[in-house]
């Protein structure tokens, strides 16, 4: 045999081995399961579960915030559509009512348990990760048929899926099983047994039904995280929104604070803390209206004793304060502010206590990225309506009557007074971050 010959069998033997261990990691752990859904029909129509293993699943349900993305705007709940944009092309979500032809009509609970825990559908077709299984991989078994039971239990819709809209290779099976092969991994959630019941059940609605860090974290040019204990912030791909760290206090990090604020924060969107009022707008604002302001005290509690650890390692004393540095005139900036800002957020950025939060000290503001302070400017800012705080204050928005130039010298001031040492906005980054894809 020639030497060619020779490196092209051995080139064609390695091929081999590469496609059997992708084949292998897709397919591990799933042995036993794979003979539970065959000998599983998927219920009769009309079937219904007991109805307190429903109410679980509807309460898991809001858990999750599933409607959030299974719900076109506009349509039934439940019925997908919605397209959820993504540096790879776009994804829409899929019909998760009991509809036979479109949604989980046919599936059984073993088929929807592997979807959730394996990432695969009832076909066996890999599902695409933005439907975050690096996180509902952790529900339990228990959970994902309470969620099952519920989804049947929604009243149908007769809406097709829509095919997904992704770019080459992404829209195949095969880079699927790779980025799989590269980035996931099936497992379930392990108790820290040095750590209390209460903890523990925080750890498991953060990590895993929650998938806090589906947002919460950075990803890498596949769009990949380093899995679901990582908080560390980062921008959220296309919709430009930052979701901060929930690890570092210069962030969101809440290890010095009290957890009545914290549970306040998600069951009603707003909490005053002694340096002034804190709201969730946004995404977060969302989240807080469709799913955490839902949730009972004890689990709500349990988050916020599992949200205080993160970076509690950290030194949480305040840091060194620099020695001012000189900052540049910025009597653009200082007159956009007078103008439209002062009247609710004072004159030095102290607020209004109870209804607008103040700017001066507010570590939203000196944040490394800018780009919620840009999207906040351009499109106002809206904390949830909840019955703890039915008539929260809204600014409006800016982006029609303020230019990129506008509004980077506004937040370049705003992040340059009252003692902020945070970095100059330019107009470029305005304009970055001030686009959005979603629809």
């Amino acid at each position: 045999m020639s030497a060619r010959l020779k490196w092209l069998a051995a080139a064609l033997i390695g091929i081999a081995a590469l496609a059997a261990g992708v084949v292998w990691l897709n397919l591990r752990g799933e042995g036993t399961l794979d003979a539970e859904i065959a000998a599983t029909a998927a219920p009769a129509p009309g079937w219904r579960a007991d109805p307190e293993v429903i109410a679980r699943g509807a309460y898991l349900a809001r858990a999750g915030n599933c409607q959030a993305c299974h719900s076109a705007r506009g349509g039934e709940p439940y019925a997908g559509g919605r397209a959820i944009e993504t540096p790879f092309g776009t994804v829409f979500s899929s019909n998760l009512t009991p509809d036979a032809d479109h949604g989980l009509g046919r599936w059984s609970a073993p088929q929807f348990w592997r979807a959730l825990h394996h990432g695969r559908s009832a076909d066996g077709r890999l599902l695409t990760p933005a439907f975050p299984y690096d996180n509902t991989t952790l529900i339990s078994r228990a959970d994902s048929d309470a969620l099952y039971a519920y989804l049947r239990s929604v009243p149908p819709v007769a809406q097709a899926v829509r095919a997904h809209e992704l770019r080459f290779p992404f829209n195949t099976q095969a880079a699927l099983a790779v980025w799989r092969a590269l980035y996931f991994e099936p497992r379930e959630f392990q108790p820290d047994t040095t750590q209390s019941a209460e903890w523990n059940r925080g750890a498991y609605l953060v990590q895993g039904l929650g998938h806090c860090n589906a947002c919460h974290a950075s990803r890498n040019a596949l769009g990949a995280t380093r899995g679901p204990l990582d908080l560390g912030g980062g921008l959220i791909p296309v919709h430009n929104w930052y979701a901060p760290s929930l690890t570092d206090r210069r962030e969101a990090g809440v290890a010095d604070w009290d957890r009545a604020e914290i549970v306040a924060l998600l069951q009603t969107g707003v909490a005053n803390r002694p340096s002034g009022l804190v709201s969730a707008s946004g995404p977060m604002g969302e989240v807080v209206l469709r799913s955490t302001q839902h949730l009972n005290d004890a689990d709500l509690g349990a988050m916020a004793v599992y949200l205080q650890t993160l970076g509690a390692q950290a030194d949480v004393s305040p840091p060194a304060v620099a020695a001012p540095a000189l900052k540049a005139a910025n009597p653009h900036g200082e007159k956009l502010y007078a103008d439209h800002c002062a009247s609710c957020h004072g004159d030095n950025g102290e607020g209004v206590a109870g209804a607008y939060p103040p700017l001066a000290g507010n570590r939203a503001v000196t944040m490394d990225v800018p780009a919620n302070l840009v999207r906040i400017v351009v499109e106002g800012g809206f904390a949830p309506a909840t019955p703890g705080h039915p008539r929260p204050f809204g600014m409006p928005p800016f982006g029609q009557t303020l230019s990129n130039d506008d509004i980077a010298a506004l937040l370049t001031h705003v992040r340059m007074s009252w003692g902020h040492q945070a970095d100059a906005v330019s107009a470029l980054q305005v304009n970055r971050y001030r686009g959005s894809a979603e629809r």
